[in-house]
């Protein structure tokens, strides 16, 4: 039986639907700076990679937990996710969202439909999972510190 394909506009539909759920406790995002402890309900940052990142975690409200990294002036380079639902990429993404949802749009259907990667100049985006196992991760690749790859966005 062949495997059924995603189109790229039912690709866009999914997408769209994804971004518009509203369950990410969040307050910053993508380039923005990490809020201070007290304007969030995520734990207290603690630095990663030999002090190379600053990383804090956050459980949203569907229960996924994200893990915001941030370099040590404080802008949030990246998140990771795993769960039970999709995190609110539109809140996580910000200023990137657009630039996710049009390369989002182009992409090539693959005929996996749980797995999708959306690798823009700005932003790249990298997304699996089964229903109510959702896991992913999204950076800045531009604003990466010297030593610091995608691999250890976790």
């Amino acid at each position: 039986m062949p495997l059924p394909t995603f189109t790229p506009t039912l690709a866009a539909c999914a997408l769209a639907a994804a971004m518009s759920h509203l369950s990410a406790d969040a307050r910053a995002q993508l380039g923005a700076a990490m809020p201070a402890q007290g304007e969030t309900k995520a734990s207290a940052p603690r630095l990663v990679l030999n002090g190379a990142l600053r990383m804090r975690t956050l459980t949203d409200a569907g229960n996924t937990t994200i893990n915001e990294y941030a370099t040590n002036t404080g802008q949030i380079i990246a998140y990771a996710w795993q769960g039970p639902t999709m995190p609110d990429l539109r809140a996580l993404l910000g200023k990137y969202a657009d630039s996710y949802r049009a390369g989002a749009g182009t992409a090539p259907a693959d005929g996996n439909l749980h797995v999708s990667r959306v690798a823009r100049p700005d932003v790249i985006v990298e997304s699996g999972g089964p229903m109510r196992g959702y896991v992913g991760r999204a950076w800045l690749p531009a604003a990466l510190p010297p030593g610091v790859t995608a691999n250890d966005f976790q």
